[in-house]
């Protein structure tokens, strides 16, 4: 099942969203695996982000990654640099633009 995700970074925090890319706990990477991503991709273009995320059942990556203290942190610290979070659909609008983070 492949899931794309559309968010955007408060245009004066993409520096901040950047270092925190560099900064990914492998511990949260690990997790990731664990609750069945194969391949999570987030792509940047200006302000947007593009994720595609790989697995099984996204529902169940999720309840996988819900409770975790890693998680919990990460997802704090992305509320403060992103905006808007919805679905779209994955149609190759990511090729061309620069990997900002890959599981």
């Amino acid at each position: 099942m492949r899931i794309a995700l559309h968010t955007r970074v408060h245009a004066d925090r993409i520096a901040d969203y950047e270092q925190a890319h560099r900064e990914v706990p492998a511990e949260l990477a690990d997790a990731i695996r664990a609750a069945g991503a194969t391949e999570w991709t987030i792509w940047r273009s200006g302000t947007e982000l593009f994720h595609l995320v790989e697995c099984a059942d996204y529902s169940l990556l999720l309840a996988g990654l819900e409770g975790l203290p890693v998680n919990i942190a990460w997802q704090a610290r992305m509320a403060e640099l992103l905006d808007v979070v919805h679905d779209y659909s994955a149609d190759g609008a990511t090729a061309g633009l620069p990997v900002v983070w890959e599981l």
